[in-house]
């Protein structure tokens, strides 16, 4: 008999608001069947699904309202009733009801998504004030409540979770710690080998390492909170213990309503995702497939559609799913794909360690070697996605399989594995398990942008990992179809940006209205106005608050200081290549005092003034040009840093003046606009203290000059820089610095990094030697003079608005009133400074 209500609609409840249970809702409330139901969802958390995934950026100032999965007003809009601290307290399967504390709820179909809880290992002392888990929001907030009076954190958990958390814990201050009970970090996803790379690179980022260690006993420390107790007779002392070893499936629901389970937990479903009573399903890290617990969202993902689609009555069933990882963790790319162990009969492994790049890639390959059976990838997960591919879908490896992972010595790239080469079977995003073959469809049923495809497929939409992959296979794809794939930069310029430059070079125009009107059309948009105010800044080099540029600049540029969260600004004045004098030092502590603001030390050997407001601006900037400071272009597409050991001045091993070449190279640089930011850095020696290799140009000394590295980046896809050149001049040295940096200038995309911009040039770093080196489109004299008007037109953006009374005008919070501080911008005090309230 149907519960039905007064509507006469069918009842379904899901008990759970994860990430799981949520992607359940938005997928059913899609299905043909959505009016036939009344939806109920209770939900133990006070908040509704947020994005657990990347539940660490909490502790780096994302709110629940970044971190939220639910759109405005969906549940409302799809009359679904949401029940928030309302968790299930007993399920009555005979009179089909889920019983709450402050309601009963009848159903026809029941969803259990009711997730994980994480394991404590039972330790003696276990339970302490200061002893936490890393699962929910709450956690969080009582995690950073207590951080704010410890100096010392531990992590007893090396796997995924806990290294996500020694991060969490790094990020607040402490000293961190990592206690894990095998002999290796992440011993599920990795081998021997890429555990103990990654163990030194992590203990590199000072987050200590501690395997093979088993926690007896908890106990009062002598000089911390706690002291940890191991078998071996050794022990650690912490003021905070976070507990990340590993989950267990929330069954406890189940189990007191007699469904089946698991022997070692787990509600038993099967391909349906039905659990042992044919009207209640089982999703996500909850439900026992084929006795395999999925401890990822993809698979619990795939477990909702297929719960939906048999509800709604289709064809559908879940079939298991890959447990591949691609991760950063405190910083370190690490990817494990299939069978990292190679425990496939007959298998075989080709291996390649780089001890001084930091860098293991591991691949086991079928007895024939023409199979991919698994990969472990630790301190590059470039060839990650290729791999994956491969692997997933059978493809037949190249001839030589180790020629995926060895690194290229002779200019020749990895073989490439285009989207032609994918079968429609091919997962292209893993999130949310969408095929090439529904990329294909979408396509034949009338998607013709990457943004359509996205829209239909909702491809590129979980962690966004895939959208590279996504963008090739959908231009491929239409240019198969006979589709012109568009370059145009917007709809207001049928050109690209390197178009855009040409136009601007050829016929000397000097502003966007002269361009549009000649070239363009309508108003221009946020995508035009920037990246033409960019070219004018680039050829020009006017300053960036004329007339002609300042409408079309973001708020950094417009106010020349970076915009905070809280509506202040940071102020970051230029430190060519770190080097500062005592009074110059003197001047910025008096400055940060004299106006409150927060300070720190930044990668790239300068100080950032936080806190400051509009008004404030050009106050400060002329307490520190009056001291001899400048502007850092921290807020520009330009160039930010160059940053340099000591080298030989000061330094036994240096073999080359690194400080005097970054201060030359930053003095030279420092007016140039670009497509996208850009950095330096200059090492006085191989050992490398200066990090040149993972920036845009890296400089080294040698005994014989220097090596010039070109196109590396860090951020959210970091890739080392190509070495470029060896052995030159310091002449040599800047002139083939100019030559990249115009080149770069004049033919990159809007928003492209020198990386990607190199890597889509066709014939790559052999090509762009070809033109800087060789001058093979004889265009390098050209490129040189470019430079010099840049180098020669240089003025400081904050000095030259001082002077100028109309610019000044644009900083006043309230331009009605004398009094300028803004009595909403509140701060709290934090490690003894300033942060947004």
């Amino acid at each position: 008999m149907a519960n039905s209500t007064d509507t006469g609609k069918r009842q379904l409840v899901v008990v759970g608001n994860g990430m799981v249970g949520h992607h359940f809702i938005e997928n059913f409330v899609a299905s043909a069947v959505a009016d036939d139901y009344e939806i109920h969802v209770l939900a133990e958390e006070s908040r509704g699904a947020y994005d657990r995934v990347h539940l660490s950026e909490y502790f780096g100032g994302s709110t629940y309202e970044d971190l939220c999965l639910i759109e405005e007003n969906f549940y409302e809009k799809h009359g679904v009733q949401l029940h928030l601290s309302e968790g299930a307290t007993q399920i009555d399967r005979d009179t089909k009801q889920v019983i709450t504390e402050q309601a009963t709820y009848p159903y026809d179909t029941l969803v259990l998504a009711t997730g994980s809880y994480p394991f404590v290992p039972p330790i003696p002392g276990n339970d302490g004030d200061a002893c936490f888990v890393y699962r929910t929001l709450e956690d969080l907030d009582k995690i950073q409540a207590c951080a704010t009076d410890a100096t010392v954190g531990v992590v007893v958990g090396g796997g995924l979770l806990g290294l996500e958390a020694a991060n969490a814990l790094k990020s607040l201050g402490l000293k961190s710690h990592v206690v894990e009970f095998a002999p290796r970090l992440m011993p599920v996803q990795l081998d021997e080998d890429g555990g103990e790379l990654l163990k030194k690179k992590i203990e590199a980022l000072d987050v200590d390492v501690h395997c093979e260690k088993a926690t007896t006993e908890i106990v009062a420390g002598e000089e911390h909170t706690y002291r940890m107790n191991f078998s071996d007779g050794s022990f650690l002392e912490t003021d905070l213990i976070l507990f990340s070893a590993g989950i267990r499936p929330q069954d406890a629901l189940a189990r007191s309503s007699a469904l089946e389970i698991g022997e070692r937990g787990g509600i038993l479903v099967n391909d349906q995702c039905l659990t042992s009573d044919k009207d209640i399903y089982a999703i996500g890290e909850c439900a026992l497939w084929n006795n395999q617990i999925f401890g990822l969202v993809a698979p619990g993902y795939t477990m909702a559609k297929t719960a939906v689609a048999h509800i709604a009555g289709d064809d559908a069933a879940f079939t298991g799913a890959d447990m591949s990882t691609k991760l950063k963790l405190l910083g370190v790319d690490v990817g494990s794909i299939g069978d990292a162990h190679g425990k496939t009969p007959g298998s075989i492994s080709y291996r390649y360690l780089d001890e001084d790049e930091q860098i293991y890639s591991r691949i086991i390959v079928s007895e024939d070697r023409t199979k991919l059976l698994g990969a472990v990838l630790v301190g590059d997960n470039s060839q990650y996605d290729t791999l994956l591919q491969y692997a997933l879908n059978g493809i037949d490896l190249p001839e030589k399989p180790q020629t995926l992972i060895l690194p290229s010595f002779d200019g020749a790239a990895a073989p490439a594995l285009g989207p032609d080469a994918l079968p429609d079977t091919a997962t292209i995003c893993s999130c949310l398990n969408v095929t090439k073959g529904q990329i294909c469809c979408s396509i034949d049923e009338g998607a013709t942008s990457v943004a359509d495809v996205k829209d239909v497929t909702k491809a590129a939409s979980g962690c966004g990992g895939c959208a590279a992959m996504l963008k090739s296979v959908v231009d491929c794809e239409l240019e198969k179809r006979g589709v012109e794939v568009c370059t145009d930069i917007c709809e207001h310029f049928e050109y690209t940006r390197e178009e855009l430059y040409h136009i601007v070079r050829v016929e000397g125009i000097r502003s966007f209205s002269e361009m549009l009107e000649k070239h363009g059309k309508g108003l221009g948009c946020e995508i035009c106005k920037p990246a033409v105010g960019s070219i004018l800044a680039s050829c020009w080099n006017d300053h960036i608050m004329e007339e002609p540029l300042v409408s079309l600049q973001d708020t950094n540029d417009t106010f020349m200081a970076n915009m905070q969260k809280n509506g202040t600004y940071s102020i970051v004045p230029r430190v060519a290549g770190g080097e500062i004098t005592p009074d110059k030092l003197i001047v910025l502590g008096q400055v940060a005092k004299k106006y409150n603001l927060y300070t720190k030390i930044t990668g790239g050997q300068r100080v950032d003034l936080f806190g400051a407001q509009l008004h404030e601006l050009p106050l400060i900037w002329k307490e520190l040009v009056d001291a001899g400071f400048e502007t850092g272009h921290a807020y520009g597409k330009s160039l930010r840093t160059v940053k340099s050991c000591v080298g030989s001045t000061w330094c036994r091993y240096g073999v080359n003046d690194s400080a005097g070449m970054a201060i030359q190279l930053e003095n030279r640089y420092k007016g140039l606009r670009s497509p996208h930011k850009i950095k330096f850095a200059v090492s006085g020696c191989t050992r490398e203290c200066a990090e040149a290799q993972s920036k845009d140009i890296g400089v080294i000394a040698t005994e014989n000059g220097w090596n010039l590295y070109v196109c590396g980046n860090g951020g959210m896809k970091p890739r080392h820089a190509d070495l470029f050149a060896t052995d030159l001049d310091d002449e040599t040295l800047v002139k083939y610095i100019d030559r990249v940096l115009m080149f770069y200038v004049k033919t990159a995309d809007r928003l492209q990094r020198t990386s990607t911009w190199m890597d889509n040039l066709e014939g790559g770093l052999d090509y762009l030697q070809e033109v800087v080196i060789e001058d093979k489109l004889s265009i390098c004299e050209e490129l040189e003079t470019q430079m010099s008007h840049v180098v020669d037109t240089y003025q400081c953006e904050w000095k030259t608005t001082l002077e100028d009374e109309e610019k000044l005008k644009r900083f006043r919070t309230f331009v009605n009133a004398d009094e300028q501080a803004d009595p909403q911008i509140v701060h709290i005090i934090e490690r003894e400074q300033i942060r947004p309230a």
